[in-house]
């Protein structure tokens, strides 16, 4: 079992930058795979990133490959979402989330996911 709790959200400019950060309570962190999912005004939630337990391998939606980078410090028990120029249509509810079992969807599916944070506000401002 793990708690999630997000934070680093605020209002940016088009093409600022922007680090979440996802803090994890307890001493198996490094048992979840993690993944950043986002939820604009009016749509559904969407998948954005997602790291594996060691970190050695990530995966993003095409959508964000080359401005985000997700990472994690397991000594730290955090992921983090370095978001880079940054775009109008990047606002949204970001949310932190952990899984253990790929069987349960690939890493794209919230599914695939057991556990959320409540989300953090990310603003991006044209």
């Amino acid at each position: 079992q793990v708690q999630l709790v997000e934070s680093g959200g605020g209002l940016v400019q088009a093409g600022g930058s922007l680090t979440l950060s996802c803090a994890a309570s307890g001493r198996t962190f490094s048992m979840y795979f993690m993944g950043w999912f986002r939820q604009a005004p009016g749509k559904e939630r969407e998948f954005v990133a997602h790291i594996n337990r060691s970190g050695g391998t990530t995966y993003y939606t095409d959508s964000v490959k080359g401005r985000f980078t997700i990472s994690r410090d397991n000594a730290k028990n955090t992921v983090y979402l370095q978001m880079n120029s940054l775009k109008p249509e990047d606002t949204a509810v970001y949310y932190c989330a952990a899984g253990m079992d790929y069987n349960l969807g690939t890493v794209v599916r919230e599914r695939a996911y057991t556990y959320w944070g409540q989300g953090t506000q990310v603003t991006v401002s044209s």
